[in-house]
């Protein structure tokens, strides 16, 4: 039987879904991963959590250890993700507190170690190794996530292109505007290297993306960390009620 891993925040532990069997800590040849892996059960359902961010949330975006959280996911026997992340949202349809199902992402990332397929260092591979990443995330698991909210009757936007940026600064307006030309209808930090990667373990990979905010310029004002707070606590609510009713068909 499959094996889900989330990666995420500390919401699922605040919502109190989550319960915890143990921790685990796995060490790679790519450092250490962003905390221990907690196995536990979710409605019933054996998963696997592991927050991207750190237990502290003390690890930023450009700093998170991406291969490392991929890497031991895969070694504790993952062989599907769910990538929690939240979001600004750029489209009319996502705005604060809706949750995205994404088909596409656009990389502006820089400087994060980006493959398993290098010389040395804990490489895979010594020779020239190219993915297919037509398609980003596992198609099996997004209409999954998208029957399951159809089950629930829970509201989520099906597809969207996921603007990857390297923060941890927010964009500016002119940036949001750039991105939006280029047809990106969300953006966040941590969405790449983290699908890539996962394509390259041959892990089946999606994101739930949870919008916290207009993303800049978007509603005339300044963005605060009372309003995003306060969408995403709204944000994880429906995420646990996903979660629930994706891991409930499988009883």
């Amino acid at each position: 039987m499959s094996t889900l891993a989330i990666i995420g925040g500390t919401g699922l532990d605040a919502l109190g879904i989550l319960h915890v069997d143990k921790r685990e800590l796995i060490n790679t040849p790519f450092g250490e991963p962003s905390g221990p892996i907690t196995r536990g059960s979710l409605f019933g359902q054996e998963v696997l959590f592991l927050p991207r961010h750190g237990y502290n949330h003390n690890f930023p975006p450009h700093q998170v250890n991406y291969r490392a959280n991929l890497w031991a996911l895969r070694e504790a026997g993952a062989d599907k993700v769910l990538a929690v992340a939240a979001v600004g949202g750029i489209r009319a349809d996502m705005g604060p507190g809706r949750l995205i199902i994404p088909d596409q992402i656009i990389d502006y990332t820089w400087g994060r170690p980006s493959t398993f397929f290098e010389r040395g260092s804990g490489g895979r591979s010594e020779s020239v190794t190219h993915i297919d990443f037509t398609e980003p995330y596992c198609e099996e698991l997004r209409q999954q996530l998208l029957k399951a909210a159809f089950a629930g009757n829970i509201t989520v936007v099906d597809g969207g292109t996921y603007a990857a940026t390297q923060g941890p600064r927010l964009e500016t307006a002119a940036e949001i505007e750039r991105l939006e030309r280029d047809g990106c209808h969300l953006v966040g930090m941590t969405g790449m290297p983290e699908a890539a990667l996962a394509r390259e373990l041959e892990l089946c990979y999606a994101c739930c993306a949870v919008v916290a905010n207009w993303a800049a310029g978007k509603n005339g004002g300044t963005i605060t960390m009372t309003d995003i707070e306060k969408n995403l606590k709204g944000g994880m609510q429906q995420v646990g009620e996903l979660l629930e009713s994706h891991l409930m068909s499988f009883n």
